[in-house]
Parts: structure tokens; sequence; C-alpha cells
């Protein structure tokens, strides 16, 4: 965790809260990554980090590497992505894992427009 905590408030205007009982990492107001910890059911007996991705980055990451990286409950239909962290982890991956997240957290979220009255 403690890697984990180090890597992701190296990232620019990032803080850290603890929101469902794991800590999470925000910039701004959108959260872009959560540990879970292998003790409780969001890891479900193994450390990851869970990280806001795409659906197409989710799906390539699952169909490389299915031993490092799965589709975490709850937040895994929106795109997001785990990646395991109890086998001793790729921490250049981990790393890229979060930058990316990072910059969708950062990017404007489209807005459906208004029809007129």
């Amino acid at each position: 965790m403690e890697r984990v905590r180090q890597l992701a408030l190296a990232l620019p205007d990032v803080w850290e809260k603890t929101s469902h009982g794991e800590p999470t990492f925000w910039v701004r107001k959108t959260m872009f990554a959560s540990f879970a910890d292998a003790t409780t059911h969001h890891g479900a007996g193994r450390d990851a980090v869970w990280c806001k991705a795409t659906h197409v980055t989710q799906a390539l990451l699952l169909a490389s590497d299915p031993a490092r990286y799965f589709r975490p409950p709850y937040v895994g239909p929106s795109g997001w992505v785990g990646v395991y962290l109890d086998a001793p982890p790729d921490w250049t991956a981990v790393d890229e894992r979060l930058r990316h997240a990072h910059g969708l957290a950062l990017m404007p979220r489209a807005r459906t427009p208004r029809r007129p009255r």
C-alpha cells in the first residue's frame, strides 16, 4: 500500500481519503484509484489497486495479461481495471496505470445538451 500511495501522491493535485473503508486517491473531485486490501471484500484475498480506465484499455489489459489485470467489482462495468499486487508487481506498469487514471480524471466530462424549452 505504501508504494501505491507514494506513486499516486506524486501526481499533481492528488489527495487521499478513506472511502468505503479503503484508501482512495482523488484529483479535483474525481476518484481515480483505490487500494483494495486483501483482508476486505474489496481485495477478496489479494491486494490490488483499482484504476480508472476506458473500456478499450480495460479490454486490452485483460486480454494481454489476465494473471496481472482483472475487472474489479462495482467499478469494472465503467471500464476500471484492477492490478494485482500480491505477486511481485511490475511497479512501472502500476505507475503507468495510475498516471493514465489520473489523466482520465482530469478530462472534462461530456455533457448532454439541454433540450430547448
